[in-house]
């Protein structure tokens, strides 16, 4: 009976959707397809979680601070920008249905990100008196509680301990983190996170400082000539990505507006262990178009050293086993850089340089696929990007240089011939002995190198309640890979997307995506091929709102895999989403059930749901199976908020899940989520 309700629900979800739905920008344009995916996703979610919760000023607003949202076109933001300035301050964010080239469903996304504020205030005039005075102070605290007991929590015996002490985790099965964050203004702010992952010690053998990272960060903008300033943890992004570009995330192929620049120094809130620089950092006007940046970084970071040889890095954070205690801090990383940017009317250029020094030498243990991998104890890149503005065409690219004089190059010319079209071509050619330690760019490969690629995307709104957005993509990697024995391989990664908008309320959405990569395969009979492995989707999405009060979203998503046409691996779900909102109470409410099914892990689905605060909740199903979650969120005259998620997983076709360490008994996975932040 319970079984029946539940496919009931989500079937109900699903039809009643183009009445009652709701989607943020994440949530309508997620798509992820692959477990490499699910780390630029994260940060993405993060970076425009920050942004939502402490939202710009529209009457205020900077070409810079919209350059920060995804789904703005470089047309539609000048046209933003000059509708405020013509028009004076809004007073609606309904009045943004004026500028020329905006829509609904743009509008409806925008709002997230803005508030309407006086365009002059005395408050925003720095003086101490005011940073004291005026000034937006948080503290926010994470506690993750799970119900199953996984094996690295299990009782052994100290004989089963002495032989594999890698079978059970040093703390407790919680996960808990704290953030503090101290803002005025746009121009100073400052921060506190400290973290424990499930399965880490906390007060405890070890691990004796309490939680077992902590982070901070002092940031300051727009100082009469000091741009900015960071000291403590930072993110740093020049350029398109070629020389540096740590913790900030690189746009999808999905993603039209892949023309702008890296942001320069940012600040670091996340709570993640790896993508972060650890200093100084600092960038000043030197002439009116003129900007200088400098850093320095010092981190001590996790590897497995054999014999002083750095074999490989890690950068998963965790501290729970054996094994990875043998390996935290036990190298240490410099890194220091510089950048000269122009910023012109009808000209853009930059030059970026960084060297980076580890005190042990880096050599990976010798592969077939990691002949050309980063080997030595000091790195260094230069590298130059331009832009250039012609009439509707907008040229841009970057061009860098390793230690070894081995080229990496990305460049793109972009045509408008309207606000709501955007024709974009690229190509990149990634030397496959170039050696980018700390950058990351577009691309299909995993590492920034041994690629070549040309692109074509467009996206337009053809007519007045329709969006297209297509794109090919043809790739070739010069060497073998990574699970591809062979040299010289090519593939194509192709989309899609035709969305639907009947009126304001309603959005539909169905998206076709194609990728065809080579793979290593191995036959019945043990012999080994590499051959085309070719991954499918079809998804429809429809979303739509009723009231203030009351919305839903359904999605449905069929997935195939195979090798070359053999061994065909096919799957799929469905899923419903009810959001409700009680403002007398200031009560939010979210339900989201889902059912899948597919033949195994090649044809896995990825499916989102509403999670707390920055936390990105993305879940990858194989097998067969259901889903429910619930969120909860209660806020107090928005100075106090507490939120839970309580979800439950069940499989119809096991009774074991997860592997190793992490590998409950049972058939069912249920967890409990809570959240609260206090604000002053």
């Amino acid at each position: 009976m319970l079984k029946r309700m539940f496919v009931f629900w989500i079937l109900g979800c699903y039809v009643l959707t183009p009445l009652f739905a709701q989607s943020d920008w994440l949530e309508w344009n997620e798509d992820i397809s692959a477990p490499e995916d699910l780390e630029d996703w994260r940060e993405k979610y993060e970076e425009l979680s920050e942004i939502a919760e402490h939202p710009f000023n529209i009457n205020a607003i900077t070409k810079e601070e919209l350059e920060q949202l995804p789904f703005l076109s470089d047309k539609l933001i000048e046209n933003i920008l000059y509708y405020v300035y013509k028009y004076g301050p809004l007073l609606t964010k309904n009045e943004l249905l004026g500028v020329e080239g905006m829509d609904w469903q743009t509008r409806k996304f925008l709002t997230d990100f803005i508030y309407i504020g006086p365009s002059e205030n005395e408050r925003d005039k720095f003086s101490w008196k005011n940073l004291w005075k005026y000034n937006k102070q948080e503290l926010l605290t994470r506690l993750d509680i799970p119900f199953n007991t996984k094996a690295g929590y299990a009782d052994y015996d100290a004989e089963t301990l002495a032989e594999s002490p890698n079978k059970r985790y040093y703390g407790d099965p919680f996960y808990h983190n704290v953030r503090y964050r101290f803002q005025y203004n746009k121009q100073v702010y400052a921060g506190l996170t400290a973290e424990k992952d499930a399965g880490e010690p906390f007060f405890s053998q070890y691990n004796r400082k309490g939680y077992d990272a902590y982070s901070g960060y002092l940031f300051l903008s727009n100082l009469k000539k000091l741009k900015a300033l960071a000291i403590g943890n930072y993110k740093a992004n020049f350029g398109y990505g070629l020389v540096l570009n740590i913790g900030s995330f690189t746009m999808g192929k999905g993603t039209m507006n892949r023309n702008r620049f890296g942001q320069g120094f940012t600040k670091y809130t996340s709570t993640g262990e790896g993508e972060y620089l650890q200093g100084i950092a600092a960038t000043y006007q030197v002439a009116k178009r003129w900007q200088a940046s400098a850093f320095y970084s010092f981190r001590k970071q996790d590897a497995r050293v054999e014999n002083e040889f750095i074999r490989s890095l890690k950068t998963d954070g965790y501290h729970r086993l054996k094994k990875d205690m043998e390996k935290k801090h036990t190298v240490s990383n410099h890194l220091t850089g510089c950048n000269l940017t122009y910023n012109g009317k009808f000209t853009e250029f930059g030059l970026t340089a960084v060297y980076n020094h580890f005190n042990k030498v880096l050599n990976p243990d010798a592969r077939a696929y990691n002949l050309y991998y980063p080997r030595g104890d000091y790195f260094y890149n230069v590298g130059v990007n331009y832009k250039f503005f012609l009439h509707r065409f907008t040229f841009s690219g970057e061009t860098a240089m390793d230690k070894s004089g081995k080229i990496a190059t990305l460049n793109a010319i972009s045509y408008q011939p309207g606000v709501n079209t955007n024709l974009l071509v690229i190509h990149r050619y990634y030397d496959k002995r170039y050696q980018s330690l700390y950058g990351n760019a577009f691309g299909e490969n995993s590492r920034l190198q041994n690629e070549t690629g040309a692109y074509l995307g467009l996206e337009t709104s053809f007519l007045d309640k329709f969006k297209l957005l297509c794109y090919g993509d043809f790739f070739h990697f010069f060497y073998r890979r990574y699970q591809v024995d062979r040299d010289h391989t090519s593939g194509f990664d192709g989309l899609f997307q035709l969305s639907y908008s009947p009126f304001n309320s309603l959005l539909m959405l169905i998206k076709y995506t194609y990728k065809n990569k080579a793979k290593n395969y191995t036959s019945p009979d043990e012999t080994k091929f590499v051959l085309p492995y070719v991954r499918q989707r079809l998804r429809y999405q429809c979303s739509s709102v009723c009231n203030e009060y009351l919305s839903l979203k359904g999605v449905a998503e069929g997935v195939m895999a195979s090798y070359n046409g053999w061994e065909k691996s096919k799957g799929g779900y469905v899923s419903g989403t009810v959001k409700g909102n009680i403002p007398s109470i200031s009560l939010q409410a979210s339900l989201t059930g889902t059912w899948f099914h597919t033949q195994d892990y090649d044809s896995r689905i990825y499916v989102y749901e509403p999670g707390l605060l920055y936390a990105f909740s993305m879940n990858s199903f194989y097998g067969k199976g259901t889903r429910m979650a619930i969120n909860l969120k209660y806020t107090w005259k928005n100075r106090f908020m507490i939120q839970a998620k309580w979800g439950w997983t069940h499989y119809k076709d096991r009774n074991r899940i997860g592997t190793d360490t992490e590998e409950i008994q049972g058939s069912d996975k249920a967890d409990l989520q809570v959240q609260v932040r206090v604000k002053w």
